[in-house]
């Protein structure tokens, strides 16, 4: 599964690697940090238009899952945003908000970037959608981490679950590092997509040896996020290309709250899916009449080319901005995430899945066919005169006959004439 780079940023010097890719920790020092200087770090809030969309939205009445490790809902950032919750693993508390398994601060770090609150007025991690609540559906990454259940199995179950549970947007910080995904993921995440919810999925972390996009980033209807620095180029580190990339958001030198509180600064594609579901969070409050197509398409549609050729499999369309997305004239969709997969699925499954294939006709026994009747011959009949033997027997024999008869009278006539011829000379000779 994918994983953030980060690090602590104040006096406990150590930091956590999340989910299952992890790096070495770094210090950063050894000074507390404030949260009015954590506010200062989030760069992305004015310079990707989040701030000026703020006064269109704030994602007011918009659930967004967060399918990850668990949510501590306790830190202040994030009290009272957590709305529901569960548990996939096994292992975790039931409303989801005990972090389990590897990398547990992940989750909290996620959601603090896409929901984060603050502390007070300029005070603490604001999340690009400060008004969204959350539902956290904790998974245990790693086998001997899920008391016995798949990764795989678990993250099925918690998109289903989170679907039943209101959600609108489904935030994946995660991969599976592979390009394809188990058949269980096509019924969870079709169903998802045919209740209008929006699936938002990290493209990993090259760094961490992601090269290239894997599942969920890779699966159609997904909205697969890359990653850049704070100078708008792609990040070689924490992120990864595909031709499945949708949009690209911040990925470097990012801020989030950790379990029990506390800040850490992480780069990674984590933290950029996070951030394009709270604007997807953000559209879906400003425009509740949208379905989960045409949010998607305000999303891809104003995405910034900066200068890049897009769409490509490093930027996909382009970088994210935020202002433009809620405010712009957009053309409506002309597919649908439910309709993508679906064909995808058409392709790609039918030679397991009995029922795209064409059933083979069942045998139906057959009587068999008498051979025909021999005709008997009437012996009779044949002496009788009839078309047949008019054409082939009668005619020719008479012309035969008349022929012959001919021939010989004529012979006759020669044979008297010569006889007469030499009697006259045998009387004239002495």
């Amino acid at each position: 599964m994918a994983s953030a780079r980060g690090r602590w940023l104040g006096g406990v010097a150590i930091a956590a690697a999340v989910v299952a890719l992890g790096v070495a920790p770094v210090v950063v020092d050894d000074t507390p940090a404030h949260a009015d200087q954590v506010r200062d770090l989030e760069y992305w809030l004015s310079d990707y238009g989040f701030t000026s969309a703020w006064n269109t939205s704030k994602g007011a009445g918009v659930k967004v899952a967060v399918i990850d490790t668990g949510v501590d809902g306790t830190v202040a950032e994030l009290r009272g945003v957590v709305v529901g919750g569960t548990d996939a693993s096994g292992t975790g508390a039931a409303d989801g908000q005990k972090p389990v398994g590897q990398d547990s601060d992940h989750g909290t770090m996620v959601s603090s970037l896409l929901a984060g609150r603050g502390t007070g007025t300029g005070n603490g991690v604001l999340g690009v959608a400060p008004e969204a609540t959350l539902l956290s559906a904790s998974v245990a990454f790693g086998a001997e981490d899920g008391a016995g259940i798949s990764t795989d199995d678990q993250i099925a179950a918690a998109v289903k679950w989170s679907v039943d549970a209101g959600a609108k947007v489904i935030n994946m910080s995660l991969t599976r590092n592979t390009l394809d995904w188990p058949e269980s993921w096509d019924d969870a995440f079709l169903y998802a997509f045919e209740h209008d919810v929006v699936v938002v999925a990290a493209a990993g972390n090259r760094g961490e040896g992601t090269s290239q996009v894997g599942a969920p980033a890779t699966i159609p209807g997904v909205v697969a996020v890359a990653g850049v620095d704070r100078n708008r180029q792609a990040s070689f580190d924490a992120s990864s290309q595909g031709i499945t990339i949708s949009v690209a958001a911040p990925s470097e030198d990012l801020v989030g709250v950790v379990p029990g509180g506390g800040y850490v600064k992480w780069s990674g594609t984590s933290g950029a899916a996070p951030i394009v579901s709270g604007l997807i969070a953000l559209v879906r409050s400003a425009y509740p009449d949208l379905d989960a197509a045409n949010a998607i398409q305000r999303v891809v549609a104003t995405a910034n080319p900066d200068g890049h050729t897009v769409p490509s499999p490093i930027y996909g369309n382009g970088l994210i901005d935020a202002k433009a997305a809620l405010t712009a004239t957009v053309a409506p969709a002309t597919t649908t995430p439910a309709d993508q997969l679906k064909e995808w699925i058409r392709i790609h499954r039918r030679a397991q899945t009995p029922s795209d294939q064409t059933a083979a006709p069942t045998p139906v026994a057959v009587a068999p066919t008498p051979d025909p009747a021999v005709p008997k011959r009437d012996v009779g009949a044949l002496l009788l005169p009839n078309v047949l033997t008019l054409n082939y027997l009668t005619v020719p024999f008479a012309v035969l006959l008349g022929f012959a008869t001919l021939v010989v009278l004529l012979g006759i006539g020669a044979s008297r004439h010569i006889k007469r011829t030499l009697r006259k000379q045998a009387t004239r000779d002495p």
